[in-house]
């Protein structure tokens, strides 16, 4: 709860030139080839540090260091050091109440306990994080993510540990040095729990190179048949399932709303650019989007600060607007004790978004309603852009594809099996031809300016029913939880915002957690290993053919 006045400055898409997005959009789709190098082609590369980035730029960033950072914890939760949000665990901490040691501690006696049926992380660093908890005790405290214990997606450069991105390819590679971000999140206080599971090369739901389901949906444990979201599975399951306090992922189509939206989870997806992918085995140039996975609105926040800014290792993260302060977005603001929109908000509908009577229909509608009730929202009806079928269709969206191969040509033509079963998207790729790369491409600025226009120019944020239009355009989304369904599968939504709008997504998701309770509930303990039930849920839990794999690949 906040009152301060110093919290309502403006949100930064009221100071943005749209126009500059758009040929910033321009100029990043014409620098698309040979941008990218990976692990043991010249080198280690991925966009390899220079002297002023990866874990040189990651400097202490004292803004995260506010006093909105921190809440106590909810009164039911105190025994229980797993249940508690990052804001949470902070403030334990803080107040010196628990050490870093602890808490890493009660999360390893869970992964011990339920691991073997989540099958959540590809490994687990107990040692290490144990190791950098002890370190934290004995040096001065550096903001909200000192000695939170975090799952980092298995493509994340981690400096000394295996990083293979579920795949053949990368089985054996070892990065020298941290991603950027990883690095930033360690300097702020953040332990690196373990390394989670993953859709092969950022492709699907977690499974194994040739295409064996591993990690299951925390809600749904004993039945692998619901979908868990890809392809940052594995850091959902762990934050949902209690294995961490919150997580990394990266989004290319939708691979941090969706696990969000499947696990009851708060996933934001930044604007391009605004994470730096330095350190990050690509999927594609110019759409892989780092961001956390977290429990609530203020944790997103959290982690966001942390992990975003300038990077001369990445040149898609420089000469951006600066960061605005995303934790007081996230802090829902109250005149006395009613609760407001932090700033006027107009909350565009799309045509049919909450229309009918399912589950997700009814969860939808109940979701919009509490946004009217709040002061300061306002619902707006919002068209589709002109041909917006045509422009999010397949045939424009596929030219991902060739940015997804282009790097990987020396791996195509010398190790097809290294790509298991995720291999027909990288060959879909490599023989798409250039007329169509190129008006693709042309296609997608042709879309980035009509959303821009035809929608934002009626509102401020916009509800979304699928996340790969503003994935293929570089918009921020937010993905969040807005119910659940009879069989207690979690239901979510996702909004848009304009360019570097992420302060303004948090403000309303907060605004709306303020009003409701879905992402406080936690899904219930699954077997503990060891036990009949545990084995049964381990065992084989089915396989993704190459076919599925390239209809389900983002």
């Amino acid at each position: 709860m906040t009152t301060d006045n110093a919290l309502d400055q403006q949100p930064l898409d009221r100071t943005i030139d749209r126009r500059a997005f758009l040929a910033r959009s321009a100029a990043l789709a014409a620098a698309t080839a040979g941008t990218v190098v990976l692990p043991g082609l010249a080198g280690v590369a991925v966009a390899a540090p220079g002297p002023a980035s990866g874990p040189a730029a990651a400097r202490f960033n004292p803004e995260l260091d506010k006093p909105a950072a921190y809440n106590k914890p909810r009164a039911d939760t105190m025994s229980e050091p797993t249940e508690w949000t990052v804001s949470e665990a902070a403030w334990m901490i803080r107040q010196k109440k628990i050490t870093p040691e602890e808490l890493v501690k009660a999360y390893l006696d869970r992964i011990a306990a339920y691991e073997p049926t989540y099958q959540a992380f590809n490994l687990v660093l107990a040692e290490q994080a144990v190791k950098a908890a002890k370190q934290l005790a004995n040096r001065p405290h550096r903001g909200p993510l000192h000695g939170i214990p975090l799952a980092i997606k298995d493509n994340y450069f981690t400096e000394g540990v295996p990083t293979t991105a579920n795949s053949y390819l990368f089985k054996d590679f070892v990065p020298p040095y941290d991603a950027t971000s990883v690095a930033k999140l360690v300097a702020q206080g953040g332990i690196v729990l373990g390394k989670t599971q993953m859709g092969p090369l950022a492709t699907t739901r977690a499974t194994t190179p040739n295409g064996e389901i591993t990690t299951v949906n925390a809600w749904t444990p004993t039945n692998p048949a619901t979908n868990p979201g890809g392809s940052s599975t594995g850091t959902a399951t762990a934050v949902a399932g209690r294995l961490a306090t919150a997580g990394t992922g990266t989004q290319t189509g939708g691979s941090i709303t969706a696990p969000s939206n499947a696990q009851n989870l708060t996933g934001l997806k930044p604007t391009m650019g605004r994470v730096s992918l330095a350190g990050i085995i690509p999927l594609s140039y110019t759409r892989d989007h780092p961001g956390p996975l977290a429990r609530d609105a203020k944790d997103a926040a959290i982690m966001l600060m942390a992990m975003a800014g300038e990077d001369p290792a990445d040149p898609r993260s420089e000469g951006l607007p600066p960061v605005p302060n995303l934790i007081n977005a996230a802090t829902p603001r109250y005149e006395g004790n009613r609760l407001r929109m932090r700033w006027k908000t107009r909350i565009g509908v799309l045509p049919g978004y909450a229309d009918g009577t399912s589950e997700t229909a009814r969860a939808r509608q109940a979701f919009l309603a509490a946004l009217a009730e709040i002061p300061d929202a306002t619902l707006v009806d919002v068209p589709y852009p002109d041909d917006w079928d045509l422009l999010t269709g397949s045939a424009f969206n596929n030219v991902r594809l060739p940015e997804r191969s282009e790097p990987f040509m020396p791996y195509l033509r010398t190790d097809l099996k290294g790509f298991g079963v995720s291999l027909t998207g990288w060959l879909q790729g490599a023989m798409l031809g250039a007329n169509a790369f190129i008006t693709g491409q042309r296609a997608k600025l042709v879309l980035l300016e009509r959303v821009l226009d035809q929608i934002f120019g009626k509102c401020d944020v916009v509800v979304q029913t699928s996340p790969t239009p503003f994935d293929a355009i570089g918009l921020p989304e937010i993905g969040f939880p807005i119910g659940f369904t009879a069989a207690g599968v979690p239901i979510g939504t996702i909004l848009g915002g304009l360019p570097y709008a992420e302060d303004r997504l948090l403000s309303v998701v907060a605004a709306y957690q303020a009003v409701s309770d879905w992402h406080w509930r936690r899904p219930p303990n699954p077997p503990a290993a060891g036990g009949a039930q545990a084995r049964t849920a381990a065992g084989s839990r089915g396989r993704l053919t190459a076919e599925e794999v390239a209809e389900l690949s983002q």
